[in-house]
């Protein structure tokens, strides 16, 4: 039992050096707690009490950082029939749903910087750093179809390979 136990400690603490990256990067620290305890532990689906359990916190931190989870599109909630506990399952193609996302929010990036362009006129520094903040956007939306394909057919090769 203690080489489990020794092992479960490895695997909590890479967890926490996860989820401090995620924190580093914005996500609040529960959720990003949460989130990391998911994607490490062999279940698919979570309830509340069990994640709780996992990280050794309060079931009501799991709820607020599900929640958050939840609103962000990481975790679908879902319930078993004749269950009276909610479960939580990560989204199938987290990654590359996230990304298509960040692709939406860069359209509105784009337009916006265009528009403070257009104020701004042409011929001024300003509105150099605008037009050049455009096209970086526009190159990723060029590429990043192609980019996202490629993805999808790597991973379907490692899941025939068994990957």
């Amino acid at each position: 039992m203690d080489a489990d136990d020794g092992l479960r400690d490895d695997i909590l603490r890479a967890i926490e050096h996860f989820a401090l990256l995620l924190t580093d990067s914005g996500v609040p620290r529960m959720p990003a707690r949460v989130f990391a305890y998911m994607l490490a532990d062999d279940a698919t689906a979570h309830t509340a009490p069990e994640l709780a359990a996992g990280l050794q916190v309060s079931p009501a931190a799991v709820s607020g950082a599900v929640r958050y989870l939840q609103q962000v599109g990481f975790v679908i909630r879902g319930r078993e029939p004749g269950a009276r506990l909610d479960h939580y399952r990560l989204r199938g193609d987290l990654w590359y749903e996230m990304y298509a996302t960040r692709m939406a929010l860069l359209d509105k990036w784009d337009a916006a910087l265009g528009e403070a362009a257009d104020l701004l006129g042409p011929g001024r520094p300003g509105t150099a750093r605008l037009r050049e903040s455009q096209e970086f956007f526009a190159f990723l939306r060029a590429d990043m179809p192609v980019f996202m394909e490629r993805w999808h057919q790597h991973r379907d090769r490692l899941r025939a390979d068994g990957g």
